[in-house]
């Protein structure tokens, strides 16, 4: 039986919801207030098991708090994810449809890639095969927004599915692309950059 969910599961959750994706640590010090706001019992070590009963809550809802490891870090995280919308459709409230298919455009070329990442030239250059060809600077800005809200990460201009993106969008990577998608041996997790992790040092996937 599902244990019951009270106001510090609720506020946890709506903190959630505004940040979309929050780190291990973060999860761990709301998991920490929340309770003690609320005067509920605490205990270290115990967060899955929270968020656990927050889950069992929002199955009717078709929702799920999920853990995905950041491949650059090795930080776990946390998302709210939307189990009814298994693809980008779930971005349609915030992207216009022409931004939409430049999108699917970038994570082609980024599952592509030998190591998980795709160039602002190379996506400017991606851009110009659309019907609706946008221009350099509306390509600019909307890398900017897909950035901004965690759908991509960049790093000197080379840019990679972002930790939320691979969580919230896993169904849809696995379904579309299938044999190309690689995955880490031991978690199971999609893992973009395992070439690249192996030419340097990185933290072990745990």
């Amino acid at each position: 039986m599902a244990s019951q969910m009270d106001d510090s599961h609720r506020r946890f959750l709506q903190a959630l919801m505004r940040s979309a994706i929050i780190d291990e640590q973060t999860a761990k010090k709301l998991h920490r207030h929340c309770c003690r706001v609320h005067d509920t019992r605490y205990a270290t070590g115990q967060l899955d098991d929270y968020i656990d009963t927050i889950n069992s809550h929002l199955q009717p809802m078709f929702m799920q708090i999920r853990k995905g490891m950041c491949e650059e870090s090795g930080v776990q995280h946390y998302a709210l994810v939307n189990m009814s919308e298994t693809d980008i459709t779930r971005m349609t409230s915030d992207y216009a449809d022409h931004e939409l298919e430049l999108f699917r455009k970038i994570m082609d070329l980024i599952v592509d890639a030998d190591f998980g990442t795709a160039s602002s030239t190379e996506i400017l250059n991606c851009a110009l095969t659309l019907n609706k060809k946008p221009k350099k600077k509306d390509t600019e800005q909307l890398l900017n927004r897909l950035v901004h809200d965690s759908w991509l990460t960049e790093r000197q201009g080379e840019y990679c599915l972002s930790t939320r993106c691979i969580i919230e969008m896993d169904s849809y990577i696995r379904t579309m692309y299938q044999n190309q998608v690689k995955q880490c041996h031991i978690c199971r997790n999609i893992a973009f950059q395992i070439l690249q992790r192996s030419n340097r040092a990185s933290v072990p996937c745990l």
